[in-house]
């Protein structure tokens, strides 16, 4: 899977992605990121890049030409005729698990960081094919989501996790949160390890899992179910 990002900080999203599943996941070639400074398509010869707001308002907007420019030129570089063309904005359908498996089969995906008041209009309703927002908060800019949305799919992309079950075991992956886990020591101050998962008894642990499941779900997160 190949992800071009279209920012004003790109390192933001660098740093964020060096390290860890990700960096192994680029290594061995599983994905691609390319992140492109919008800096670099903006208008005249001060390369401007956001206006103020028609009507009136706080803030500057970001303008339209440099991210039509930039995603003109991120497709015709990398000869792309079709691909989701996706805005982190804090007005986007929330990012949740199942919203991110539709993405999964793309081969390229654009990914735009929002900045300052927001985006012109024209950008979301003539060149953006999806809105994503990782929750309903207001960030400085979308680099640190669209790192976050590159990581959630990445995750999913045949090959990145060593052990695919890992994936089919992680919370959201049924629409519930995860069972309780725990490692050695089998007590620790006084705190044991739940008998049923000392047993070697697989099936009984695997329902003894699934019921935690389904508790946990109902305790932590009810707007699960």
């Amino acid at each position: 899977m190949n992800f071009y990002t279209l920012s004003l900080f790109p390192n933001l999203i660098n740093s964020s992605l060096e390290e860890g599943v990700i960096k192994k996941a680029i290594n061995n070639q599983y994905i691609n990121i390319i992140n492109y400074d919008l800096r670099k398509f903006g208008v005249g010869k001060n390369k401007q890049l956001d206006d103020t707001n028609y009507g009136g308002g706080p803030g500057m907007i970001l303008k339209p030409e440099p991210i039509f420019n930039g995603v003109e030129y991120i497709k015709d570089k990398h000869n792309i005729k079709s691909c989701p063309i996706i805005l982190m904005s804090p007005q986007g359908k929330l990012l949740k698990q199942n919203i991110a498996k539709d993405f999964v089969s793309n081969e390229n995906l654009i990914i735009i960081s929002g900045r300052y008041e927001g985006v012109d209009e024209r950008v979301v309703s003539n060149l953006i094919t999806h809105e994503i927002s990782i929750g309903d908060y207001v960030l400085s800019g979308g680099e640190l989501p669209t790192a976050i949305f590159i990581e959630v799919l990445s995750r999913m992309t045949p090959g990145v996790l060593g052990n695919e079950d890992s994936l089919n075991e992680e919370s959201f992956s049924k629409s519930q949160i995860k069972y309780p886990v725990y490692t050695k020591p089998k007590n620790f101050r006084g705190m044991n390890v739940p008998e049923i998962l000392l047993s070697g008894d697989h099936k009984k642990i695997d329902t003894w899992r699934s019921e935690r499941s389904k508790l946990n779900t109902e305790i932590k997160r009810p707007d699960l179910i």
